[in-house]
């Protein structure tokens, strides 16, 4: 393994975002599902402004009426915004940090994920759980 890896190898760089003014949570819903990943970036222009999980978006559509799960979404996802479910500043780290830095702050974190941004804020991919996993797979 080694020492000074930088997260540049991990990360993914083909990224599907969402607008924080175009989208809307049955959106990211559908965008996350069809592609099989669980958060997604929430830009303002080419900048980060939150991040949305999947697990956020079941929290909220299925609280509490699992047997009615299509109302429940139907009257959910029309009534609270992306920004509302979002969470907003997430923490971030850069192209130089390394694996074993990114790896000590996803234990800190409640999110399972770490968007990569370059000097001036914009977005250049993310590093997920997942991708910390399977990195470590790759030694043995």
């Amino acid at each position: 393994m080694k020492q000074r890896e930088t997260v540049r190898h991990i990360m993914t760089d083909e990224l599907r975002t969402l607008s924080l003014h175009d989208g809307n949570l049955m959106n990211a819903k559908t965008i996350m599902e069809e592609n099989h990943f669980r958060h997604l970036p929430i830009t303002s222009g080419d900048k980060l402004v939150g991040m949305i999980s999947l697990t956020d978006i079941h929290r909220i559509s299925f609280g509490g009426n699992y047997g009615q799960a299509e109302q429940v979404d139907t009257s959910i996802f029309d009534t609270m915004t992306i920004q509302q479910v979002m969470k907003n500043n997430p923490s971030t780290i850069n192209i130089q940090t390394t694996i074993k830095e990114a790896a000590e702050q996803l234990t800190k974190e409640e999110f399972h994920a770490l968007p990569v941004v370059d000097d001036s804020g914009k977005l250049e991919g993310i590093v997920t759980t997942t991708d910390l996993i399977n990195y470590l797979l790759e030694q043995y």
